[in-house]
């Protein structure tokens, strides 16, 4: 369906509303509000510039509803994934109003008693981004996939990852290639209308699922298969994510996509790595199952002035020997132009081979 969305994100829309960010970034549904008091009265680009939406930012589900949406969606997927408690009127308020409920969130709005009777009563749905299909055990047919498989992967969560996973099909896609975007994240699969949420993915499955979403791209003619990644190898929490990532969907190759500011992992004391120790690590482990390398580091520069930027761009490529730049900053064409040639099939391992 076409959805006119109203965003809910009190408080939060400046400060880490990602699934906002991207679906009014990249999505291709229409944004008609924002729901946050602490902006209100402004445009989202007169908060965010970058995502350059002329849609109001207003107070509450009321103001939002006179500019006709049929949807709200929940902008934020935080840690842990659970519903702030006070935003509970507010969706019971758009489930009143007939509002179809969008969520990313981990915690399941259709399980809630309360939402599912309201909705039922309004004679409207709620649809949990989140909440995973059943999928097989991986199988290894992913190892016939004609078309190269780009992944990204990066130095922290939160960091642009699938910012960059859509920026290089669209650069992929300009220079005439049949790129298409695997989305494996909530947000992801608002922007596509398609996908699974690996982390909602019972562990052992999650490989199963990174294949079978290679499978369907690959099954509907992409001659480019760009996965968005999910997670840090070295984070406490999610590195099992990206490493089911790293496995179930047999890169060719990776882009290393990093936060030159974080010096430890989000909300943890561990260290986040550096480019070259990255480098170095998502390699070796991959070595281990379909060898792929690094092609390119793409760098999240927001919050540094342009020539701050571009110095950190030079750094990184001078450290790595690798093409680097901010796709979403400077633009992906020529970085994607740089790396295409890089990007080829590559066998995984076997007996023979690692002989």
């Amino acid at each position: 369906m076409s959805r006119r969305y109203a965003i809910l994100a009190p408080g939060r829309f400046a400060v880490d509303a990602k699934t906002a960010h991207g679906v009014i970034r990249y999505g291709t549904d229409e944004i008609v509000a924002v729901i946050d008091p602490s902006n209100a009265g402004r445009r989202v680009r007169d908060v965010l510039a970058y995502l350059e939406s002329d849609a109001p930012i207003v107070e509450s589900v009321a103001q939002a509803l006179q500019f006709s949406p049929n949807a709200l969606l929940v902008g934020t997927a935080p840690k842990g994934g659970g519903l702030p408690p006070e935003w509970r009127g507010a969706i019971l308020e758009a489930i009143g109003a007939r509002l179809e409920i969008v969520s990313g969130l981990h915690e399941i709005l259709s399980d809630d008693r309360e939402f599912r009777v309201a909705a039922g009563a309004a004679g409207t749905t709620i649809w949990d981004v989140r909440e995973a299909p059943e999928v097989p055990l991986f199988a290894g047919d992913v190892y016939d996939v004609a078309a190269p498989v780009v992944l990204t992967v990066g130095n922290d969560c939160a960091v642009g990852k699938m910012s960059v996973s859509l920026e290089l099909v669209r650069a992929a896609r300009n220079a005439g290639k049949k790129a298409r975007f695997v989305p494996t994240g909530q947000t992801g699969v608002l922007i596509a209308g398609w996908g699974i949420s690996v982390d909602r993915v019972i562990a052992d499955f999650a490989a199963g699922a990174a294949e079978q979403l290679v499978l369907y791209a690959a099954h509907e003619g992409a001659d480019l298969i760009v996965v968005e990644g999910q997670g840090a190898i070295n984070h406490p929490a999610y590195a099992a994510v990206t490493l089911a990532l790293m496995a179930g969907c047999a890169p060719d190759a990776l882009v290393l996509v990093c936060d030159p500011r974080r010096v430890t992992i989000e909300s943890y004391p561990t260290p986040a790595l550096g480019y070259a120790e990255a480098i170095a690590i998502h390699e070796a482990l991959l070595k281990t199952l379909k060898p792929a390398n690094v092609v390119g580091i793409a760098l999240n520069t927001y919050g540094l002035k342009p020539d701050e930027a571009r110095s950190e761009v030079a750094r990184a490529s001078e450290i790595t020997g690798l093409p680097a730049d901010d796709l979403v900053r400077f633009g992906a064409e020529r970085f994607y132009q740089t790396i295409a040639s890089r990007i080829v099939k590559r066998p995984p391992l076997t007996v023979a081979t690692h002989r």
